[in-house]
């Protein structure tokens, strides 16, 4: 494998110019990915299979500002590439700002009654997403995998109603593009992580991006796996941090909260933290929100479900509405000792 390259064209690079780059870059053997950004173009060249090429090969190229060569085993989303933080707008909703954003609301949409019942508090309380399984990933084939396209349209209804975006899980390279029509942000799970045919059509989509942490992989390997998407030209990608697996039992997963500090200090990606799926119960569950918060986490993403005891799926780490009506005020006093707003 040859070195990784990203080029900067000038903001007023000709077609002609643009074409001549992708052009010498495809004789060396790289892999052209571009796409436009405010005040410039960018050209990534991954994963040359011919020989090494020297900078000044593309250097020299007419409407070239600079070029920019990366050793690390994720290029795009690095801070190499970008020094900036990014934010990710999801309708009326920015992450990545000095507001805390949580997106909250049931594991896997089960009915009408408890999404609206569901969204309807979680909104009152704070929300600024609403967070719904339509389509599930599930352990067993034969455990529920979700009521599919009509629960999401009913994600889509309440939403609307209630006036604020949802979130929903994407788990098959074919379901991309009828989820997109209805979504305002996709998700992919820990189990698809690494899913490099699912990331590139979800990449390809356009939309908003949420991407878990796989269970069993490392931050390197979660930022090469957001490449996937970046490279596609969508930059709408936003990190979520679920939890590990490790020898630890009394927990279903370990937060790893130092992923948030490390993420910030590598990549220019905004990063959200699930405590519901690494407690695996409930009652732990606010500590770990709290601790997301305060570790810099730019949002949350909670199960909440209006009786836990009636969920089809993860009741047990399922926040009740009173549980989480109590957890927003305390969110909102740490914000405040933060300098930040939830």
């Amino acid at each position: 494998i040859g070195e990784n390259l990203i080029i900067i064209l000038e903001q007023h690079a000709t077609q002609q110019q643009i074409g001549r780059v992708l052009e010498v870059a495809r004789q060396h053997g790289y892999l052209p990915r571009s796409w436009s950004e405010p005040g410039r173009i960018v050209v990534a060249l991954l994963g040359s299979l011919g020989e090494e090429s020297e900078e000044a090969t593309f250097e020299n190229l007419a409407g070239v500002n600079c070029v920019q060569q990366f050793e690390t085993r994720y290029e795009l989303s690095s801070r190499a590439y970008k020094s900036e933080d990014s934010r990710v707008s999801v309708g009326n909703i920015e992450i990545g700002g000095n507001r805390f954003i949580v997106a909250a609301g049931p594991c896997t949409v089960e009915n009408k009654e408890g999404l609206s019942a569901t969204a309807e508090g979680v909104v009152a309380a704070g929300a600024s997403i609403i967070r719904g399984g339509a389509f599930k990933s599930r352990t067993s084939p034969f455990n529920f995998q979700g009521m599919g396209k009509s629960g999401l349209e009913l994600l889509f209804q309440v939403s609307r109603h209630i006036g604020v975006p949802f979130v929903t899980e994407v788990v098959d390279p074919k379901g991309v593009d009828l989820i997109s029509k209805y979504a305002d942000m996709l998700q992919v799970g820990s189990r698809n992580m690494q899913n490099s045919a699912l990331l590139t059509a979800i990449g390809r989509s356009g939309k908003p991006v949420l991407l878990k942490r796989g269970f069993a992989n490392t931050i390197g390997e979660w930022l090469a796996a957001a490449d996937y998407i970046l490279a596609e030209g969508n930059n709408k990608v936003v990190l979520c941090e679920r939890g590990i697996r490790t020898f630890e039992d009394d927990t279903r997963f370990s937060l790893d909260l130092s992923s948030v500090p490390v993420v910030k200090h590598l990549s220019h990606l905004p990063i959200m933290v699930d405590p519901s799926h690494a407690a695996g119960r409930a009652i732990y569950v606010p500590a770990l929100a709290k601790a997301a918060l305060a570790s810099g986490a730019d949002g949350l993403l909670l199960e909440v479900y209006y009786d836990p005891s009636l969920a089809h799926v993860d009741g047990q780490q399922s926040l009740s509405l009173e549980q989480f009506n109590s957890l927003m005020p305390e969110l909102k006093a740490i914000a405040l000792a933060m300098g930040r707003t939830v």
